[in-house]
């Protein structure tokens, strides 16, 4: 048998966690209180997907390597699911209106639909929506 996780926390250092609060709520995410104070945050993705943004030099205490710099590299990019193409839109714009940054050209390939943006400390998000029949019958 595989490994199999319930949930998934992906971790992000933000430079200012109030600013990324203010974006990431523009952007249409809810925060759960419980798990905030002035080092962190937990962002609500999904009922089992979770994102922590933390104060970097908190984040830096989860390793003993340096933050990538996501003016010059990428580390990760962080993909969401959605239910229509819409919503892609929806989203992806939502972010760029409120301080985000363009990253790649939306990309239609038929049964896939996607569009990507920086948030405000460069880490990199995709949304994308996947037509389960268009994949099914391919």
């Amino acid at each position: 048998m595989g490994v199999k996780a319930d949930k998934i926390f992906v971790n992000l250092p933000v430079k200012d966690l109030n600013k990324s609060v203010d974006f990431f709520t523009k952007v249409g995410f809810e925060f759960d209180a419980q798990f905030t104070d002035e080092n962190a945050t937990c962002m609500v993705v999904s009922e089992h997907i979770f994102v922590m943004l933390l104060v970097e030099d908190f984040f830096k205490t989860f390793t003993n390597k340096e933050i990538s710099d996501t003016a010059k590299s990428t580390e990760v990019i962080v993909a969401l699911s959605v239910d229509s193409k819409e919503q892609v839109d929806e989203i992806v714009n939502r972010a760029l209106n409120s301080g985000g940054q363009p990253s790649k050209e939306p990309m239609d390939q038929g049964f896939m639909y996607g569009w990507s943006f920086q948030d405000i400390d460069g880490h990199l998000w995709e949304v994308f929506h996947m037509d389960a029949n268009a994949v099914a019958q391919g």
